[in-house]
């Protein structure tokens, strides 16, 4: 097993990119087209097999690994006549513990001893408001 990390431009929060994708499947549907998450890259991951076994789309939101969603399919797509390659994730959108990730372009593998830990309900920090986690996180508190 193998999983993405990939940098959330445009979003500041894990509420942001949660109300993003919402929305998003929410035009889909108002289209009639299939209600499924994507996100549309460059280049196809050569390692695809391993990441179908079980991997995650780790997201990094404003400089901290912050949640990860499981990848279900590699697309091959193609844009303007260009390959490409339809990343497929699941809806859930799972939190983490929050770890420093420095900025990076594209995606990159991200091995299964390097992810952090889900915040599984009940865990004293999953209660904790976002920002305050990302914080202690930063401080090395969490």
């Amino acid at each position: 097993m193998l999983h993405l990390i990939k940098l959330c431009v445009g979003c500041d929060s894990l509420s942001d990119l949660a109300a993003w994708q919402k929305q998003r499947l929410k035009e889909k549907r108002a289209r009639g087209q299939k209600p499924e998450l994507v996100h549309v890259t460059r280049q196809m991951p050569k390692r695809g097999e391993e990441l179908l076994a079980g991997g995650s789309l780790y997201w990094v939101i404003k400089g901290q690994i912050a949640a990860r969603q499981k990848l279900l399919e590699l697309r091959p797509l193609k844009v303007k006549g260009v390959p490409h390659c339809g990343l497929v994730y699941q809806k859930d959108l799972i939190a983490v513990r929050p770890r420093p990730r420095s900025a990076f372009q594209g995606w990159r593998y991200f091995e299964p001893a390097d992810a952090p830990p889900d915040l599984t309900v009940g865990a004293g920090d999953r209660n904790l408001p976002e920002a305050l986690r990302r914080e202690l996180a930063t401080l090395g508190l969490l």
